[in-house]
């Protein structure tokens, strides 16, 4: 790491965020889409492109509520400049960890008088492999975590004793707006729990009154209310589904997915941070802001069942931080941030070559085969990324036993769909088939594909493409039809 301070001075200060936007970028599109999350949201970005729709986010045609829409919004501009490749899908997830990077250099210029420890900083970052991988993985995840990252560093510089900056300020109330768009609440509650104990807790009343100033609170409401206010308009119901279900509800109740014991995030942070959470223990022991950010995070994400290891990006920025300072000087620190490295550079191949892949084949198939006037159904798995894979000019129709599924309770792909088609019903009866619908579409006029596993293939189906994770049938018209 000593040798990042030798870079001649006649590059521009801001070249190591380019390196490191370089490095985030470089091996971003090497492996296949991950299924199903990548699938889903890069499924919904493609449908928000190819429907030439900005404002309402949609999967299989159907309002799609469970997050809001900036993380699609950037991957839709990717989108336009690279085509639906996964790197495009990825745009949103590479911005958040470059924000991220960007708080932390912020952070660090504030603390270090020396520009090479910012560097060095910024090194240890970029090397955590959770960081790493998780900027490369579509979902909000890494994108609201970026945006929460510069709002607490930029409030950090905005509320420095005796030196209110209002510019940061408003910096920092910009980039709540931003989470907000990017996964909701915690966008605003996060860097509210970081910061406002710590104002309480060292009694400074004016820097408490200076961080409500109107015109921070201004550039918010500009950047947060238009979104929100619209979608209540086009769609009545939306707070009570999207602030209470998909806030409240998730984060008090026990019937969502991902259960996890209470010590989840314990064991996830330092173990995805190795190896230079190896001197973590002992940076613990000498933290102070730092350690309260990330108890916050730890502690906010603890307390409901259900947990993902997402939840804790929040959390790397104080982390490498601490990492920087417990392992500057000491023998070993280069190893140990090599060692980071090349875990990052191997694990993006061999998830390549071992992971499961996606739907391109299978998609490619139809594509070559789809005429005007065919329909495409699937069945069984929710095939997000069928969509995208083959260019369907509109959305695939869904098989399942819908009455059923509606008085079933729990957290499914199923379920996602179901709640989608309150706010539009008559997309939901185009696209959500029953087994009696069926009957009647099967003698329709053009040809109709499915796609399904063969463990859920239909009665009749004849097999046209056998692909490595899904099979395209075609299920001809029966002849009983008049």
């Amino acid at each position: 790491m000593r040798s990042l301070a030798d870079v001649p001075r006649r590059l521009p200060p801001w070249w190591p965020l380019a390196l490191f936007a370089l490095w985030l970028v470089a091996l971003a599109g090497w492996r296949p889409v991950a299924l199903p999350d990548e699938g889903r949201y890069g499924g919904v970005a493609y449908e928000m492109f190819s429907d030439d729709q900005w404002l309402t986010p949609t999967l299989f045609g159907l309002p799609y509520f469970h997050k809001p829409p900036l993380m699609y919004w950037i991957d839709i501009a990717a989108i336009h400049l690279l085509g639906p490749t996964p790197l495009a899908l990825r745009a949103a997830p590479l911005l958040g960890a470059w924000l991220m990077g960007l708080a932390l250099w912020i952070a660090a210029r504030t603390r270090y008088p020396a520009e090479y420890d910012a560097r060095r900083a910024l090194a240890v970052l970029a090397t955590l492999p959770l960081f790493y991988l998780a900027g490369q993985y579509a979902n909000h995840d890494m994108l609201v975590a970026g945006w929460i990252s510069l709002a607490i560093a930029s409030a950090q510089r905005a509320l420095q004793p005796q030196r209110h900056s209002l510019a940061w300020l408003c910096a920092a109330w910009g980039a709540m707006g931003l989470a907000l768009l990017s996964k909701g609440l915690i966008g605003v509650v996060l860097p509210g729990l970081v910061m406002l104990p710590r104002l309480l807790w060292q009694r400074r009343w004016a820097a408490l009154r200076f961080a409500l100033h109107p015109l921070a609170l201004a550039v918010f409401a500009a950047v947060a209310l238009p979104w929100l206010a619209a979608m209540q308009w086009h769609h009545p119901g939306f707070f009570d589904y999207f602030i209470v279900e998909q806030h409240f509800r998730r984060y008090t109740e026990a019937r969502f997915n991902n259960i996890q014991p209470w010590w989840f995030f314990l064991a996830v942070l330092p173990l995805g941070t190795l190896p230079l959470s190896l001197r973590l223990p002992s940076a613990l022991r000498r933290a102070g802001f730092e350690l309260w950010w990330i108890a916050v995070i730890l502690a906010f994400f603890s307390l409901p069942r259900s947990k993902l290891v997402g939840y804790v990006l929040p959390a790397l920025l104080p982390t490498a931080l601490l990492l920087f300072e417990a392992w500057r000087g000491r023998r070993g620190a280069r190893w140990a941030w090599l060692s980071g490295a090349l875990i990052c550079v191997a694990a993006v191949p061999a998830i390549a070559l071992w992971g499961r892949p996606d739907h391109a084949d299978v998609g490619a198939a139809l594509r070559a085969r789809l005429a005007p006037g065919d329909r495409v159904l699937v069945t069984g798995e929710p095939f997000f990324d069928l969509r995208l894979q083959a260019h369907l000019a509109t959305p695939p129709a869904v098989l399942a036993d819908w009455d059923r599924l509606r008085t079933q309770g729990g957290d499914s792909w199923q379920r996602e769909l179901l709640d989608a088609a309150r706010f539009d019903p008559g997309q939901g009866d185009r696209v959500l088939w029953t087994p009696r619908r069926l009957a009647t579409e099967r003698c329709a006029p053009g040809r109709l594909w499915l796609v399904a596993s063969p463990a859920d293939a239909l009665p009749g189906a004849v097999t046209v493409f056998s692909g490595q994770r899904a099979t395209l049938f075609e299920l001809p018209r029966p002849a009983s039809c008049p």
